[in-house]
């Protein structure tokens, strides 16, 4: 019997069961005061832009430093209704990197502009820098595009390196976005996510660090003309008194109960972002050489909205934890350039980093509920998985 197997056999005794993402422990935690949120709602009845709507904006803000929150349906809609205002064309070029989740990419196309695919840095899976300035380059010497806007990711909850890609940006004429669906929590040079960029968009699904009971997202503002063009979109595109339409918007609204929700999860938010770190140094003092972490940058904090590592063999390495009762993701297994919806923007030559990573990348459990046991022996699988898979 090798190693897996005897990790699989002593894991109940040892650490019980574990769970990749514990929504369930953190509801338990908070379900009697969120069950007082929505009995509030249906006392007052106002679904659509009650006044819970206007809290959960207010606070997001007095966290964050944004100038302006504006609450909506989804972390696809804080992108597009951002873009939307910009009225960007097919003619203008929206730069993001190639290894993230296809919203970022629909959500440019949505808006009406080009797509162009960036490859990622190894170390620290977002936008490269080199490559970026590579692939604007390239669209100028084309000359079909104009260089419009970049979109950054922060993967897994890591802020992208900004510091570089403002100074990019400031040189070419770009604006910056930030897609920051998995980094809420973050930070850089004691800035929060949410003012790291003119404009950024965040992700309330479920299972990020801050979720919803629902699709929900917010778009981040630093200043007022952005504000008032995103709260007209986000409403149909009617003016302040939702009369008129006075350019083309969507219903990009959040729900009222989702607010509520997400006013009771904002209260412990920051408490469970220390556990998060804490699990996080677990990995990094233990995990050894079995596996190699996501990297990170100068003046820097992760969110940790998930803690993703390189393993070789990585599909033989997740199957073997799987029998230890290691529950493990991977987010993502084909780069954007690589998807038939998208291959028409594909990078001649490909993206080496962001397929390389494809095949690399493993999640393991991240959550506030997680025991510094049961981190650890996330750790002792994973050594033994490697170990095993290796011969």
């Amino acid at each position: 019997m090798n190693a897996v197997s005897n990790l699989a056999l002593e894991r109940e005794s040892r650490v019980g069961t574990i769970a990749f993402i514990d929504l369930k422990a953190q509801q338990k935690r908070i379900r009697q005061r969120v069950e007082k949120r929505l009995i509030d709602v249906l006392d007052h009845g106002r679904y659509i832009a009650g006044p819970e709507i206007t809290e959960l904006e207010e606070k997001l803000q007095e966290k964050t430093g944004a100038y302006k929150v504006i609450a909506c349906a989804s972390g696809t809609d804080a992108l597009i209704i951002p873009m939307m205002g910009l009225g960007l064309s097919a003619q203008d070029a929206v730069f993001i990197p190639a290894f993230t989740y296809n919203a970022t990419a629909n959500a440019v196309l949505i808006a009406g502009a080009t797509p162009v695919f960036v490859d990622v840095d190894p170390d620290t899976f977002n936008i490269c820098p080199v490559d970026l300035q590579a692939k604007i380059d390239a669209v100028k010497a084309d000359g079909k595009l104009n260089p419009a806007v970049v979109c950054t990711v922060d993967l897994f909850g890591l802020p992208a390196d900004y510091p570089a890609i403002n100074k990019i940006a400031a040189t070419e004429g770009l604006k910056v976005f930030a897609d920051a669906a998995q980094s809420f929590g973050g930070k850089q040079d004691d800035t929060w996510v949410g003012s790291l960029a003119p404009v950024s968009g965040t992700s309330f699904f479920p299972g990020k660090a801050l979720g919803a009971y629902g699709d929900a997202g917010a778009t981040f503002v630093q200043s007022e003309d952005m504000a008032e063009v995103c709260e007209s979109i986000r409403w149909h595109g009617t003016d302040a008194q939702r009369r008129e339409s006075v350019r083309v918007g969507m219903n990009g609204r959040l729900d009222t109960f989702q607010a509520a929700v997400l006013l009771e999860k904002l209260e412990i938010f920051y408490e469970e972002l220390d556990a998060r770190k804490n699990i996080a140094a677990i990995y990094a003092e233990n995990l050894g050489d079995a596996a190699r972490a996501q990297g990170g940058y100068a003046r820097t904090e992760n969110g940790f909205g998930y803690y993703t590592v390189r393993v070789e063999n990585r599909d033989a390495v997740r199957e073997a934890m799987g029998t230890a009762g290691v529950p493990t993701a991977v987010y993502y297994q084909q780069p954007l350039h690589q998807m038939q919806a998208f291959a028409n923007y594909a990078p001649q030559g490909g993206l080496p980093n962001c397929e390389k990573l494809a095949d690399q990348v493993l999640s393991l459990p991240m959550h506030p509920y997680l025991s510094k046991d049961q981190a650890l022996f996330v750790c002792e699988v994973l050594q033994a998985a490697v170990k095993e898979t290796a011969k």
